[in-house]
């Protein structure tokens, strides 16, 4: 069974590995990142991510944003110095496609493959095993992480070429981001309008406007629960990679700005840190309402 190096245990990135060591994988861990003390105690913990490398047959990468995928690769002490030939590297943060693309070449250079698999799904698809994988890369690579993937998500698809997989994902940001604003506008109206939201938001999972954001992130709103999840600032990165997409191709994504402008509006309150969920508060500002009454306990904490 090949050696997996790891590199990127937060939020998601532990519970990746967590499923990957229950499949039976051997870990390698750089130890000048956090390292949680369970992971810790059933993985070789290196000091630098060149160690990872020189010991594991396959690398993976799951960190915030492009340059950190970067300087994990590339920098004096990153994968790239400790890669021999065949070995493959899979990068699974959300980053942009154009540099997935030079990251790429740079480790194809080497004699090495490169995949691009960003993961959808948020903390709880993570920790269940039930990501959506969306995989850029040649088709032999794809085939060798296949089994890594089976054990890490549900939905796992080839998208293309290098690339391909990141351009996926940012597809996938655009809509998340819009059900969340289409879920938070619902919601404030049936509150404002006398409703009770719960109520409202489960007949609403009968019907035609049934969705996994409306079950899940229309739950968080009513209920008032904004820890990540999946933070704000991230869903901020990600848009930003899909409107300075549009710009140099020339398209217009009018209402994936308009949501980027409610991400604003909750990291200028405050807000860079909570679930995307927390959306909605962005809209009860600017309405002076707000959907539901926050729990007792956390009005008294704040």
């Amino acid at each position: 069974m090949a050696t997996i190096g790891f590199i990127g245990l937060g939020i998601m990135g532990a519970h990746m590995a967590r499923n990957l060591l229950k499949g039976g994988h051997k870990l390698v861990v750089n130890g000048k990142f956090p390292v949680p003390d369970d992971i810790r105690s059933q993985t070789s913990v290196v000091p630098d991510s060149t160690a990872v490398a020189l010991t594991s047959d396959i690398v993976i990468t799951m960190v915030p944003d492009t340059p950190d995928v970067a300087n994990v690769l590339f920098a004096d002490d990153g994968v790239a110095k400790g890669l021999t030939k065949g070995k493959l590297v899979i990068d699974m943060s959300s980053i942009s496609p154009l540099d997935t693309q030079e990251f790429a070449k740079k480790i194809n250079a080497l004699g090495c493959d490169y995949l691009d698999a960003p993961v959808s799904g948020g903390e709880v698809g993570a920790r269940e095993a039930t990501l959506t994988i969306m995989v850029g890369g040649p088709e032999r690579s794809f085939d060798i992480a296949k089994p890594l993937f089976d054990l890490m998500g549900k939905n796992i698809s080839l998208i293309g070429d290098n690339g391909a997989g990141q351009t996926c994902k940012v597809a996938n940001q655009i809509i998340v981001a819009l059900n969340i604003e289409a879920v938070a506008e619902a919601l404030l109206f049936a509150s404002r309008s006398g409703a009770d939201p719960e109520r409202v938001r489960k007949a609403l999972m009968g019907g035609f406007a049934s969705s996994r954001i409306l079950e899940v992130h229309g739950e968080r709103m009513t209920k008032r629960t904004f820890n990540p999840g999946f933070r704000i600032e991230l869903h901020q990165k990600d848009l930003n990679l899909a409107l300075d997409g549009a710009r140099k191709m020339g398209l217009a994504l009018p209402h994936t700005a308009s949501a980027q402008q409610l991400f604003s509006v909750c990291a200028a309150n405050g807000g860079k840190a909570w679930d995307h969920s927390g959306l909605v508060r962005a809209l009860e500002i600017m309405s002076n309402f707000k959907v539901a009454e926050e729990p007792v306990e956390a009005a008294k904490a704040a």
